[in-house]
């Protein structure tokens, strides 16, 4: 029997604008793309790293698309969770692919967050201790917690400030830059197979599943009927522009071999030929920006999916009670076990894993939306082609994966299965069901 939802859920409706929303967005995308798995992408698609970005860029705009109608029919802070409930409605497949989203969303946090210690410890040290960078990375998990604890207003107008000083930087970079690109080495002759460059593509998801975290802020915005599909387009269609402009800017001026020298650090290495050791140093401060940025939307995000997955049965009902402020036990228990991740397990190889988790989530989004086209009044080549594109390069990241980082796979197909048994478990353990919201 369903339990009642909690009364003490967070209230701030109408408290995020269209500035803010679109923030949210950037910030969860432009985090993972450029400073986090930039050297993966680069190791992959070589010189062609920019198409890799554009084909990338144009799969997620397919999944935008879906995004925006489901949103503006079915809008509430759950985002995806709701969706999928809307569309399969209450059983153990629904549930287990929202618990494997929040794990997602738990694995890229720890992604970001690992980023931001390795970015910060640059200004502290040229050989940074491991308990250093744990320190600062644990560090930027606990502000950001705190930050979203003060509420949807607070998260929203820090996120604008970040995203817009981080932003600022990267398009100065690129506009600096691009005079300084030497054709010789974004000529196609020198690019790898088509293989390749789709194996980049494929990598590289995980820099543009941050747009659905718009979607989990719908319940705050005054009019996200309106707003919501705007906002998507508008995030998504900015962040492939920026994308591709840094990409082509790191590409011209290193070459493929200086690229896989500073994988870790390509942006700043690109930028020293024109902007010397304070190139270097303003993109790392845009990295810091950028991370934290992404840790501060995908932490607001990912806790609403907890929040939400508890309040509707999936969960105990105790993460969807408000615990301090506005921070309910979903996003304290979120970040607790970010932290967890990132001190038992290292990361390196786990951006494809993220990558191909997400494929796999805005797969069944869009196949659960082509149950409910009646309602959203979507067109349905466009969901089909975005259904197909996103198993296509899962298809293709998990050929990748496979020969790159087969444990990788095997982590996968291990979360995914312990998602859907741990549904399955509580579900039988306590009697509840999921709830969709109408």
């Amino acid at each position: 029997m369903s339990q009642p939802a909690s009364k003490s859920a967070p209230s701030s409706a109408g408290q995020i604008g269209l500035a803010a929303a679109v923030s949210i967005g950037i910030g969860g995308m432009v985090g993972a793309g450029i400073f986090s798995i930039l050297g993966v992408v680069a190791e992959a698609a070589g010189n062609a790293m920019w198409l890799a970005f554009a084909i990338g860029g144009m799969v997620a705009l397919l999944s935008t698309y879906s995004y925006a109608k489901l949103g503006s029919t079915f809008p509430s802070a759950g985002g995806a969770v709701n969706f999928l409930v809307q569309s399969f409605g209450d059983g153990v497949f629904a549930g287990g692919l929202n618990l494997f989203m929040w794990v997602g969303y738990i694995i890229s946090l720890a992604l970001y967050a690992t980023a931001f210690g390795s970015y910060a410890a640059t200004f502290i040290t040229d050989t940074p201790s491991g308990l250093l960078l744990k320190s600062l990375a644990i560090g930027s998990v606990v502000l950001v917690t705190v930050v979203n604890a003060f509420g949807a207003k607070i998260m929203g107008q820090g996120e604008t400030v970040i995203v817009a000083i981080k932003v600022a930087i990267l398009v100065m970079f690129s506009a600096t830059g691009l005079w300084f690109v030497k054709p010789d080495n974004l000529s196609p002759e020198l690019w790898p197979g088509a293989q390749s460059i789709l194996f980049g593509a494929g990598v590289l998801f995980i820099g543009y599943e941050g747009f659905g975290l718009i979607t989990n802020a719908a319940g705050d915005m005054r009019d996200p009927r309106t707003m919501l599909p705007r906002s998507l387009y508008i995030a998504v269609v900015l962040v492939i522009a920026l994308y591709l402009a840094v990409s082509i800017t790191v590409t011209g001026n290193l070459s493929s071999a200086e690229i896989e020298r500073a994988k870790d650090y390509a942006l700043a290495e690109a930028a020293k030929p024109f902007l010397g050791e304070l190139g270097f140093r303003l993109i790392a401060i845009a990295a810091l920006f950028s991370t934290a940025s992404a840790i501060n939307a995908t932490l607001f995000g990912s806790a609403n999916v907890c929040y939400m997955i508890a309040r509707d049965g999936e969960l105990p009902i105790a993460l969807a009670r408000t615990e301090w402020r506005q921070a309910t036990g979903g996003l304290f228990f979120t970040a607790a076990l970010v932290v967890v991740v990132m001190l038992c397990f290292d990361l390196s190889g786990i951006a494809m894993m993220g990558s191909a988790a997400f494929l796999l989530i805005y797969a069944a989004v869009n196949a659960g939306h082509l149950r409910v086209l009646k309602q959203t009044g979507a067109n349905a080549v466009i969901v089909w082609l975005s259904l197909l594109t996103c198993l296509g390069m899962f298809a293709i990241l998990s050929v990748y994966t496979y020969e790159q980082q087969p444990a990788a796979i095997v982590a996968l197909v291990g979360l995914a299965v312990a998602s859907f048994l741990v549904e399955w478990a509580y579900r039988r353990w306590t009697g509840r069901t999921i709830k969709a919201i109408s």
